[in-house]
């Protein structure tokens, strides 16, 4: 496996105008036997990496490429997720981020579980996050690999498959986050789903903002299988926010302060 530090991948790959902060690293051409394609990974560090033996807990992150940098994000917009994460470790919040590339027109494809509008290949990409990508980082990196310490985010449709991963691998993932998550392919598919899933212990994060489609209508659906408002469940309607990486870069620091385990 090759690992890049994102001074050297930068060097080779990435325009002149980045914005990365924190210990980046990149690998660079990952292949998912599950899908038959390759794709970059960003791995984030947090600043105590280097200084102990310290193991991590894991999140990993839909969409990588708009995640650290405004040179590689959709419309030149990113999540800060480097910057956020360095500012909660001030408060002894620390995790690993894996942020995995979207594989471009697949996109919609790969994020969709359901058959019926489009491909869906999304039970294929959650085996590649599952058997391809965690075992890569957990040989490579110091976590915290056991689904209390594991986690999986995303937006729009990396929301939907991040839910759909939480439900579908409860033994890998303990907490979701989905972020103006898209509901509606195949005419909400995932509400069934969901409701015939068994309850898996751990937390769920929704949000969304006002000038977009609302997630209450699963937040309800969560609460009737029982998770409970502020403790395992945290829903957020922002207003004015639309469905734009700056308004995810805006609710996140909220987001990963209620996913991430206490300080250790």
């Amino acid at each position: 496996m090759a690992i890049q530090t994102w001074a050297e991948y930068r060097s080779a790959h990435a325009p002149p105008h980045h914005t990365v902060v924190g210990d980046v690293r990149v690998l660079p051409d990952i292949f998912s036997p599950q899908l038959d394609n390759r794709r970059r990974v960003w791995v984030y560090l947090p600043p105590s990496y280097w200084q102990s033996d310290r193991r991590y807990p894991v999140l990993y992150f839909q969409d990588g490429q708009n995640l650290f940098d405004r040179a590689t994000s959709f419309a030149g917009e990113e999540w800060g997720l480097d910057e956020t994460l360095e500012a909660l470790s001030r408060d002894g919040l620390e995790a690993i981020a894996v942020g995995v590339d979207h594989a471009g027109e697949d996109r919609r494809r790969e994020y969709t579980p359901f058959p019926g509008w489009w491909e869906a290949r999304g039970e294929a990409y959650v085996d590649f996050l599952v058997e391809t990508v965690k075992p890569l980082i957990d040989a490579g990196f110091r976590t915290r690999p056991g689904r209390a310490h594991t986690g999986v985010v995303g937006s729009s449709l990396g929301g939907l498959i991040s839910l759909y991963a939480f439900f579908r691998r409860p033994d890998i993932f303990n907490r979701v986050g989905a972020l103006s998550p898209a509901l509606w392919p195949v005419n909400g598919a995932i509400y069934s789903f969901v409701r015939q899933a068994a309850f898996v212990d751990g937390r769920v994060y929704l949000d969304n903002g006002t000038r977009e489609n609302n997630a209450r209508p699963m937040v309800d659906l969560l609460i009737e299988k029982g998770y409970r408002p502020g403790d395992t469940l945290k829903y957020v309607a922002e207003a004015g926010g639309e469905h734009r990486e700056s308004a995810w870069a805006r609710r996140l620091p909220a987001a990963l302060r209620f996913l991430l385990p206490d300080p250790i």
